[in-house]
């Protein structure tokens, strides 16, 4: 990345526009005016489009590990040499999603009037720090605390970075480039899952045998603590700065693309483009950062985005409630039905030390993804967003149904790596509509709304889990099944979006 020189200090990049400028007035080819979406197809694809995938790829698998990591600790977390009761575990898994609730939208609204950029790094450097920290607390509501925290910088990152690498991805090839960093979220889970594969069942020198769960915690902030190094070697999104008036920014920052990306010479003069036109100006001046934040989110909830904007919220809120539910209640599922009564509800666990299976079945399960990743990948612009997303979501449906029926740690595991592969199409066409149907000076506050019921769902989710996991989760399950039924209907009210220009 040390080679990657787009970040510049605003007086440095000054002088850059100007240079530019003056060779301009040298060069004997006519200026051109053109539209954003013109101005970047004029970039091509090449060498930045590649490092930009790695490093928001990065970003999204620190965030997935942050999120799956409490799951698989579960089953073996103690404080003060006492394990956690039903109750605390539910609160363990919530609290996370209650930090990203308040972070999601935070940050998503400042991103939309100070930038994006800065606001990704921030929120990484947040998850980090706090994340490190929890892994060396000895209190339970201390460690409880420091998850919040950590959630609120997750709760950034997630709304924030789709919206940055989306607004440098052509029409053409868009559903593609979010998918493919939608799937690094099913790295993240396997990462995650070998890590705790690797590390929960041994013994780490230095620690005691029961808190090996500690060493696991303070690797899992890695990737988000990398993750901010990197981005902040990347430049500001283009059209963030061309919305907002900055047309001279914007402009060099496309030249520099189009520059990483020229396989012969590196003359960034030799960018056509000379002009843009502003699609969607929104003013910013002599209004305070809150009046903003509260102009941006009414904004929402006002035609002619509205019935996208709640038709999202439905969607997001359902997704939510039925993925986080079982996939942070599998490692438990797991052992439930290995040393408990034989089935997937009901009855006390008591994993012998050292057993790695539901581990491995949950590095296992953690796989399922790819081939829900890989059909968007390829499918995403050719059969469409809501065809996908309707699919995706009535088929997680019935397989979150059958859970309930299974008796066998095989059975367990086949219905899980079903829903995995189902769900995981719902969640990266969510993203792809996430960016494409609302406009640039809206775009991460609709993300950071939408977090919001996200995070409800993922909480209500958990808890609902916690508390009937132990008496007969049937009830919660068929409600997942109508809630994933409800969410594909109401897919096919959201705008057709496949291909056509940002706004």
């Amino acid at each position: 990345m040390s080679t990657f020189h787009v970040n510049l200090a605003e007086d440095e990049e000054a002088a850059l526009i100007q240079e530019d400028d003056h060779h301009d007035k040298d060069k004997t080819i006519p200026s051109a005016t053109a539209q954003y979406e013109e101005a970047l197809l004029a970039t091509g694809f090449g060498r930045f489009n590649i490092i930009l995938l790695m490093v928001c790829g990065w970003a999204q698998i620190s965030d997935s590990v942050e999120i799956l990591s409490v799951s698989f600790l579960l089953p073996v977390v103690k404080f003060e040499g006492e394990s956690l009761d039903e109750v605390q575990k539910a609160a363990l898994n919530s609290v996370i999603f209650a930090g990203m609730m308040v972070g999601g939208y935070m940050w998503g609204a400042l991103s939309d009037i100070r930038g994006r950029k800065q606001i990704i790094v921030l929120s990484l450097v947040m998850n980090a720090v706090f994340g490190f920290v929890s892994s060396l607390v000895q209190s339970y509501w201390v460690f409880l605390t420091c998850r919040f925290f950590s959630g609120v910088g997750v709760g950034g990152t997630i709304p924030v970075i789709f919206s940055y690498f989306g607004e440098m991805q052509q029409a053409h090839h868009r559903g593609m480039m979010l998918s493919c960093l939608s799937t690094c979220w099913m790295m993240g889970n396997i990462l995650t899952a070998g890590l705790a594969w690797w590390i929960i069942p041994s013994e780490v020198p230095y620690m005691n045998p029961d808190e090996s769960w500690r060493a696991f915690i303070a690797v899992c902030t890695f990737p988000a603590m990398t993750s901010a190094a990197m981005v902040s070697f990347l430049p500001e999104s283009p059209k963030f700065l061309l919305e907002n008036g900055q047309e001279d920014r914007a402009l060099h920052i496309l030249r520099q693309i189009f520059k990483k990306n020229r396989k012969h010479g590196n003359r960034s003069n030799e960018y056509q483009v000379r002009r843009l036109i502003p699609s969607d100006r929104f003013h910013q001046s002599g209004r305070s950062t809150i009046s903003q934040v509260i102009s941006g989110t009414q904004e929402l909830f006002r035609p002619p985005v509205l019935r996208s904007t709640l038709a999202m919220l439905v969607i997001v809120f359902s997704l939510s409630f039925g993925y986080y539910g079982l996939t942070m209640w599998f490692p438990q599922i797991f052992a439930q039905v290995e040393y408990g009564n034989g089935t997937a509800c009901g009855g006390s666990i008591v994993i012998p030390k050292g057993d790695s299976l539901i581990y491995q079945d949950a590095f296992i399960n953690s796989l399922s993804n790819l081939p829900g990743n890989l059909f968007t990948i390829l499918f995403m612009d050719k059969l469409g967003r809501k065809f996908l997303m309707a699919t995706g979501l009535i088929l997680s449906g019935v397989c979150a149904f059958s859970i309930w029926m299974v008796t066998t740690r095989t059975q367990v595991l086949a219905m899980s790596l079903c829903f995995g592969a189902a769900s995981v199409i719902s969640w990266n066409t969510l993203n792809v509509l996430g960016v494409e149907i609302f406009p640039t000076r809206m775009r991460s506050t609709s993300s950071g709304v939408r977090s919001i019921l996200n995070r409800i769902g993922a909480i209500t989710g958990n808890m609902l889990f916690g508390v009937l996991i132990q008496v007969h989760c049937s009830i919660p399950l068929l409600t997942v099944a109508v809630l994933f039924a409800i969410a594909g209907l109401t897919t096919f009210t959201l705008p057709n979006t496949t291909k056509v220009a940002l706004k």
